[in-house]
C-alpha cells in the first residue's frame, strides 16, 4: 500500500502562480512513474502531466509552457509548478502513483485549485 498526500491547493486570481506538492511512502519512489491529473466539474479526469522514474515529462498541451512537473526523489515527493494560471485551470488536482513492473496505481486525496478575480 502506498500512501499518497497533496497538498498546496488554492484560490489564486489569473495570471498567478500556485506549486502542488505530492508526497508519497515507499522505499522505491524513485522507480515510481508520478502524475498529475485534474478534474473540473462536469468534465473527465485528464492527465496534465506526468515524469517517469528517469525524470521524462510528458505535459499535456493545455498546460505547455505554464506548467513544469518536478521529482525529488530523495524527499519523496513531485511537485507541479503552475504558472500564468487561467479560470480554465479550476478543477481539482489530483496525484497518481504508478508502481514499477505491476503498474498498480493508487490516488491521492486530491486538493482544490481556483483561479477567480
Amino acid at each position: 500500500q502506498v500512501q499518497v498526500v497533496e497538498s498546496g491547493g488554492g484560490l489564486v486570481q489569473p495570471g498567478g502562480s500556485l506549486r502542488l506538492s505530492c508526497a508519497a511512502s515507499g522505499s522505491i519512489f524513485r522507480l515510481y512513474t508520478m502524475g498529475w491529473y485534474r478534474q473540473a466539474p462536469g468534465k473527465q479526469r485528464e492527465l496534465a502531466a506526468a515524469i517517469d522514474s528517469s525524470g521524462n515529462a510528458n505535459v499535456a498541451d493545455s498546460v505547455k509552457g505554464r506548467f513544469t512537473i518536478s521529482r525529488d526523489n530523495a524527499e519523496r515527493t513531485v511537485y507541479l509548478q503552475m504558472n500564468s494560471l487561467k479560470p480554465e485551470d479550476t478543477a481539482v488536482y489530483y496525484c497518481k502513483v504508478q508502481l514499477p513492473i505491476t503498474d498498480e496505481a493508487y490516488w491521492g486525496q486530491g486538493t482544490q485549485v481556483t483561479i477567480s478575480s
